[in-house]
Formats: structure tokens, sequence, C-alpha cells
């Protein structure tokens, strides 16, 4: 009888894996994501692991607003509501009650699901732009509503509530340091999350929140339940942002309500849109952009100011730019990149990828 080595047996169980990820683009591509995901950490440094764990809490932000717009036609301006809620929940329950960290990501989901779907009653009334300034008026009320007297014993008031000795260390004497552990946790539930988001919208029910959007009186003549699918739909999506905001206050171990301005709501929003309205993965180019532009927009802007300086020692009465001024200028070309970002791809990276896609089988053609 013949008999195969261990080696044999390795080496052939390695091909089959091999033909199989060949076979299957979707399967290769989500194993080189564990993989890369996996290695991350250890080669890059700490500034950059901290910038990119910032990047997956804003995909996951991106992609529950998605859910919301994109595939069911509501629009939010006040995502950081919910947001400044899923954080100050994993925080209160963190100080107040001693409860590991990782309990308080669930818990932060369920409360941000409940406190979606109670908006969402009200808001079947209200449509477009109105839905919008309603959602716009729930992020102007909340930082305020965090620093109310009644509740300041548990959300800490102005001063917001410090997380930093609360960080949680690896487990099983792993050797990571925290910001490491703090990047595998946050890339792991942003895992969960996109396979959620994916199955979701892939669904019966996303079919269903994607013909509502498209006709409400057709998928109402089909016999979808439009206020039942709506208000879930808004459930969550406030799930997915709170979901981010409890791991956003894990990573930068400090709440408090300035923090939650409607600014971040924007740049959820302008997210969503750079990184294309209906498509998921959309939400990681969204978080790039609203993550690394700004900074961009800053150097660009400095830039600008030593060259007005420069300009001016030529021509005296040339306009000279402060320190200040450069600062206010940031703004200034951040919209610029914006405007030029809306007329170059005005369905987002994600039909810019499209078109480029569709260019590509022609010329293979």
């Amino acid at each position: 009888m013949k008999t195969t080595s261990p080696v044999t047996s390795i080496i052939a169980a390695i091909g089959a894996t091999l033909i199989t990820l060949g076979n299957n683009w979707k399967l290769a591509g989500f194993v080189l994501i564990l993989i890369a995901g996996a290695i991350f950490p250890l080669v890059a440094t700490g500034v950059f692991t901290f910038q990119i764990t910032q990047l997956l809490i804003y995909a996951i932000a991106i992609a529950g607003l998605n859910l919301l717009t994109g595939f069911n036609g509501q629009f939010s301006l006040g995502h950081s509501a919910f947001y400044a809620i899923g954080a100050y929940v994993s925080a209160v329950l963190m100080t107040q009650y001693e409860m590991p960290f990782y309990w308080t990501i669930p818990v932060a989901a369920v409360v941000c699901f409940v406190f979606g779907f109670l908006f969402g009653l009200p808001a079947l009334r209200l449509e477009g732009i109105y839905l919008a300034l309603a959602t716009f008026a729930l992020a102007i009320a909340t930082p305020q509503i965090l620093k109310f007297k009644p509740i300041e014993h548990l959300t800490g008031g102005v001063q917001g509530l410090a997380l930093f000795n609360l960080k949680p260390e690896a487990p099983f004497g792993l050797p990571f340091d925290q910001d490491q552990w703090t990047f595998y946790v946050t890339f792991a539930v942003t895992i969960l999350m996109f396979f959620i988001a994916f199955s979701l919208v892939n669904s019966r029910s996303g079919r269903a929140m994607k013909a509502i959007r498209d006709n409400q009186i057709a998928a109402k003549v089909t016999g979808i339940n439009l206020s039942l699918f709506k208000t879930l739909t808004f459930g969550m999506s406030a799930l997915f942002t709170g979901v981010a905001g409890s791991l956003s206050a894990l990573l930068i171990a400090f709440v408090a309500p300035d923090s939650f301005q409607i600014t971040l709501a924007i740049a959820i929003f302008v997210g969503m849109v750079v990184g294309g309205v209906g498509w998921i993965p959309g939400a990681f180019l969204g978080g790039l952009f609203i993550l690394f532009v700004p900074n961009i927009a800053e150097h660009i802007a400095h830039g600008l100011g030593w060259v007005f300086d420069l300009i001016r020692s030529v021509v005296p009465f040339f306009p000279t730019v402060s320190e200040q001024s450069a600062k206010g200028l940031t703004g200034t070309v951040y919209g610029v990149f914006l405007i030029l970002l809306i007329y170059v791809m005005p369905s987002g990276l994600a039909g810019l990828l499209r078109l480029a896609a569709e260019r590509l089988a022609r010329a293979r053609s």
C-alpha cells in the first residue's frame, strides 16, 4: 500500500487552496485583506497605525450612512449624534460601571439601534430636505444635551470622560502594544460590520430597501411595508455609526461633547458622497478622503502663504498671509478639492472606477 509523506500532503493542500483561491477572486481578495490586516501593525509606525485605525472607524460610520441614504433614499445630516451616543455609551459603561470594553460595543450597538429606530418613527412624515433638516437639528442639539447639568455626573459635562487608563491590553500575553491591539480589535469589528452590510444589501430586505429608494408607490403596491423598512433601516444605520463611535472612544481614549459637532456629521456625509453613494466598499475611499485630504489642504495652504510672502518681497503692495490667515486658507483649499472632485467625478470614486472598468472592458473586446 502506497502512503504519502506529510510534506507531500501539505504541498497538496497548499496547491488545492491556491487553485480554489484562483477560481474565486472574492475569496482570494478576502484572504489577502486578512493577511494584510494581520501584518500591518507589525511593520507600520505607531502614528500610521493610529491613522489607519481611524480610517476603519470612519469607514464603518460611512457604510452606516450609505445604508440609509444610498440604499434607502433617506437623507441624514445628523449621524454625528449616533456617533456620540455610541462613544458615550462605551465611555460611561467603562468609567462608571467598570464594564470591559469588548462588551460595551454590542451594548452601544443596541442602544444606537433603538435611538435610530425611535427617531425614524416621527421621521416617516418627512422626506428629502425636510428629513435632512430634522437630522441636522439632532446633530446640533446632541453636544448641548451631553453638557446638560442633570446628566453631568454620567457624561462628565463640558470636561468629558478620560479613558486613558482603561484601554485594554492584548490578552494571553500577546506581544502587542495598546495601539496595535486597538487596530486588531477595530479590524475584526470592521470585517464583521461590512459582512453584515453586504449580507443585508444582498438579502430580501436589501432589495426592499432599494425598491423604496427607487419608487415608494411601486414598492407599496408589491406589499412592502414602507414604515417598517424605513425605521428598521434608520435603526441599522444608527447601529453602524454607534459601533464606529464606540471604537473611536477606545482609540482616542477620551470623549467630550465638542468632539461631536456638526462638522463630524458633514464629514461622514462628504465621505459617503466621495466614496460613492450606494456602493459599500466606497466607504474606505471616503474614509481616506476625510482623514487625509484636510491635512493635505493644510500643507497646501501653508505653501501658498510662503508663495504669497515670496511675491510680496518682490511686489511690496502684494497682500501678505499671516499664520492665522493660512489656517483660514485651509478651509478654502479643502473646498476647492471638493468642488473639483464633484466636477470631475459627479458619481464619486465609485463612478470613476465603474467608468474605468467599462473602458477597460471595451478596450479588450
